[in-house]
């Protein structure tokens, strides 16, 4: 099983290893691993196990940004008392974009808070948008949250023409991977106040001190902690022993990795 952080020379790590049966990795993308699996050898994802937490982060995230919460965390340390209104996520439109595991859990979460949840996904199916009606889709989003894998077809999906799309004022929330998103094109939005983002994944990452992303009007950075917490560590050790279990029992294994995600 690698580390939650991925290992500096990960081909060379994998080659060394001549009698790997399976990688069982703690993160749901496998995008540093999968292209680099010896022949024979197995990859398995953790699917479900991140899902409450960053799930949960995504609605503070979006919380946090509408209701202005960093701007009065600042007042606050000035001692200024700020009033003013602010924006609510109540009767806003959420369009979930990588309607997976973690989205299903961000819509359980979203229940009771008044809002109408889009789903989006690589394939359309029944309640769930395919890809190639996001054009249409972005235009009425308040917030556009981002949950799709780290893949080719995903590398800067969030371009200047996709940001343009969105909505004045709206809310971009990346918990993906941070090279989902055209890091200048978002900036570009930003400086201008038109759009607003929470970010949990960046790039490049970790953002290094004095990128102008630090100090852009409007955003919200952790540093790729959403799903770094006690429940995903509880539901990671769950999904080890079973998948142990399997293994050595000769059953079939859950969160198979078949082709690029």
């Amino acid at each position: 099983m690698p580390p939650l952080v991925t290992v500096p020379d990960v081909p060379g790590t994998l080659a060394k290893m001549s009698s790997l049966r399976l990688v069982q990795t703690v993160t749901a993308g496998v995008e540093a691993y999968r292209p680099h699996m010896p022949e024979g050898a197995l990859l398995c994802n953790a699917r479900g196990v991140h899902d409450a937490g960053t799930a949960e982060w995504a609605v503070g995230a979006m919380v946090a940004v509408l209701r202005e919460f960093p701007g009065f965390v600042d007042a606050q340390r000035r001692g200024e008392w700020t009033y003013h209104h602010t924006g609510v996520l109540a009767d806003s439109t959420v369009l979930i974009v990588g309607y997976g595991s973690i989205g299903a859990a961000l819509e359980r979460r979203l229940d009771g808070f008044e809002v109408e949840v889009v789903r989006v996904a690589r394939s359309a199916r029944e309640g769930v948008h395919g890809m190639d009606e996001l054009p249409v889709l972005l235009a009425e989003a308040d917030v556009v949250v981002l949950l799709v894998p780290s893949t080719p077809d995903t590398a800067e999906m969030v371009d200047a023409e996709f940001l343009a799309r969105m909505k004045d004022g709206a809310v971009l929330v990346n918990a993906a991977r941070g090279g989902v998103v055209d890091t200048g094109a978002l900036l570009a939005e930003l400086e201008t106040g038109r759009l607003r983002a929470a970010l949990d994944v960046t790039a490049p990452e970790p953002l290094p001190e004095g990128h102008p992303l630090w100090s852009a009007p409007g955003v919200l950075i952790t540093p790729h902690v959403a799903g770094s917490t006690p429940a995903s560590g509880r539901r990671m050790l769950r999904l080890l022993r079973a998948q142990l279990e399997r293994y050595l029992a000769g059953e079939p294994l859950i969160n198979v990795i078949t082709e690029s995600y």
